[in-house]
């Protein structure tokens, strides 16, 4: 009789397990990463031409945090190699998201709980990312190198300017090749070490936001409790970004953190995924003097495609964030951020960028603007920034 009853057992534990550790992280990536088909213009032939001419830029994606292969095509999230190809994506941005709190929202959140750590369980990876945050990145850096030695040639990780000038040298010789470069989603990874800058550093980051959705010991969230400014951590660690060449992000900042920064920065800032506030009265959005400080270090502001940076779904609000950084400080200062596999909802994936293209058209941006919004910009300041010095 207790044979029967341990068989029992071992098979709901069996079970339970499979459900954990199987397919519980498929189901609550589906359920966050959704594309719900938003009013999407109709794409002329001349605008899909202009758009296989162009060199595309998008400055985040939080891909490399779902267990799925960036190598196959999914029916889940918004962004994979397939589906950046088949939108023209020259270079994407690959955000490490290393701790969310619970019950996370744009308004006040503590530091005191987290809900990647189960998440790191669930989706089986290794066990020294449990307790870690710097290991989850340097996990998701292994993964996005992993990535690219397995795609054959097809997707190439980014750490250097000549790296990045040999790709789009080679993009436009005709060679189908995507860039990948590695992002920070907030300095809590330091674990409160400077060093451990320069081991993400080694590990090929090259762009770093300084909070993400609760204050750090470096700076003061805009979604945080005391949303601080930077602090004297903070300070130190722009401070050795900048030697290293690695581009400063203050998406998700507080507005003093913000400040703070743009003060004191001696190179490009970008806001790598962001809405304004004057089309879209969001918190975590930038105010026009904000968006004035950003320009002012030679900066680019991406602008997202989810409700919380545009108030909708659709592209023409994509369209109007962007006619307003561009009326406010010029079109040099203005890219694209779509948080893409960031938990948000959008009305197209990575496949389909090409109705930003024509949302562009409609509102009569000119081929050249166009150019600069979808990825000359960030291309233009990411070279700069990855300067070492």
């Amino acid at each position: 009789m207790r044979r029967p009853i341990l068989i029992g057992l071992g098979v709901v534990l069996l079970l339970a397990a499979i459900g954990f550790f199987g397919i519980a992280p498929g189901l609550v990536e589906a359920g966050m990463n959704r594309v719900v088909p938003a009013p999407l213009p109709q794409v002329t032939p001349a605008t899909r031409v202009l758009h296989a001419s162009l060199q595309i830029a998008d400055m985040h994606a939080d891909t490399l945090l779902w267990r799925r292969s960036l190598l196959d095509r999914s029916a889940r999230g918004q962004v994979d190699l397939p589906r950046l190809e088949a939108g023209n994506v020259a270079l994407q941005i690959f955000s490490s998201v290393t701790k969310t709190p619970r019950h996370r929202n744009y308004d006040a959140n503590g530091a005191d709980s987290d809900n990647i750590t189960l998440l790191a369980i669930a989706q089986a990876q290794p066990p020294r990312t449990w307790g870690s945050l710097l290991q989850r990145s340097l996990w998701h850096a292994e993964k996005l190198a992993r990535a690219a030695a397995g795609s054959g040639d097809r997707l190439r990780v980014i750490r250097t300017p000549d790296e990045l000038d040999r790709l789009l040298a080679d993009r436009m010789g005709g060679r189908k090749v995507v860039g990948g470069m590695l992002s920070i989603e907030g300095l809590q990874g330091l674990e409160g070490d400077l060093a451990n800058l320069d081991r993400l550093h080694a590990a090929g980051f090259r762009m770093a936001g300084f909070a993400h959705f609760f204050d750090n010991d470096a700076a003061g969230s805009m979604h945080g409790l005391a949303k601080g400014g930077l602090t004297p951590f903070g300070r130190q660690v722009l401070r050795r970004m900048e030697a290293l060449g690695m581009v400063a992000d203050v998406a998700h900042a507080s507005h003093r953190a913000v400040a703070d920064i743009l003060a004191v920065a001696r190179r490009p800032v970008v806001a790598s995924h962001s809405g304004v506030q004057a089309t879209c009265k969001v918190n975590r959005n930038l105010t026009d003097d904000e968006i004035r400080g950003i320009a002012r270090t030679g900066g680019v502001i991406g602008i997202g495609y989810w409700d919380g940076a545009i108030c909708s779904t659709s592209p023409a609000a994509t369209a109007a964030a962007i006619a307003h950084v561009r009326d406010l400080v010029g079109i040099d200062h203005v890219g694209l951020g779509s948080d893409f596999d960031g938990a948000v909802t959008t009305g197209f994936d990575a496949s389909q960028l090409v109705v930003v293209t024509q949302a562009l058209v409609d509102r009569g941006f000119s081929e050249a603007d166009i150019a600069k919004v979808m990825g000359g910009n960030v291309l233009r300041v990411l070279r700069a920034g990855l300067e070492q010095g």
